[in-house]
């Protein structure tokens, strides 16, 4: 069977499977073999995220929902994930580093839970929405990323989201709303420079390379 779309290519696999705990907590010793493989649970983690369906829909080509599900909640509680984006990072292209913001929608189910938990959820005019604070490399990959409340200006992150990667020698490029002076004397303080447009109602307007932004 070939590979389906968002599924991991061989040369994708390769790159991650050895930073995959075992298939069975008893591997090399007798036991009840696993129901599906890394790769298969994997992928079906990716179909869920890419499309966003319930659980109990996952194809069974990826093996039984319940397996992949408590093999998603394993590799994220022991901060799997967290480890295979670091490692795929280190290859990025820190030329010029990208920041940005985007929202949206949060399901009515999201909001639920203990009252004292920071669900990264607000309201705005459009509704209850999360929004996603990332900074990705001069290829589109991302290098680091944040939630917050949808209510929360781009610039309130933007520090905290710098200070997740070494921007030493690097060109932050952001519009108008990441053009606080806070954010760009700490980008000053790295060794990093950038190319942001001040507001039409700066008072002291800086010079922008247009042919970068």
């Amino acid at each position: 069977m070939g590979t389906k779309r968002y599924e991991l290519t061989e040369s994708e696999w390769l790159r991650i499977r050895e930073m995959l705990p075992p298939e069975h907590p008893k591997e090399g010793k007798r036991g009840r073999p696993a129901k599906c493989d890394n790769r298969s649970a994997m992928n079906g983690i990716l179909w869920i995220a890419r499309g966003g369906a319930p659980w109990r829909e996952l194809p069974e080509r990826y093996g039984p929902w319940q397996t992949v599900y408590s093999r998603f909640r394993k590799w994220k509680d022991m901060g799997v994930f967290e480890a295979i984006f670091q490692a795929l990072s280190i290859d990025a292209d820190f030329e010029n580093l990208s920041i940005d913001s985007t929202s949206c929608k949060v399901h009515q189910s999201a909001n639920g839970g203990k009252k004292t938990e920071d669900k990264a959820v607000g309201m705005s005019r459009g509704g209850r929405n999360t929004k996603i604070h990332a900074l990705v490399d001069g290829l589109g990959n991302p290098l680091a990323f944040m939630l917050s409340s949808g209510a929360d200006h781009d610039s309130i992150h933007a520090v905290s989201l710098l200070q997740q990667v070494d921007i030493e020698g690097s060109n932050i490029l952001g519009d108008k709303a990441y053009g606080a002076k806070v954010i760009r004397e700490y980008i000053e303080s790295q060794n990093a420079s950038y190319t942001i447009p001040p507001r039409e109602n700066c008072d002291t307007p800086w010079a922008v390379d247009w042919h970068t932004y």
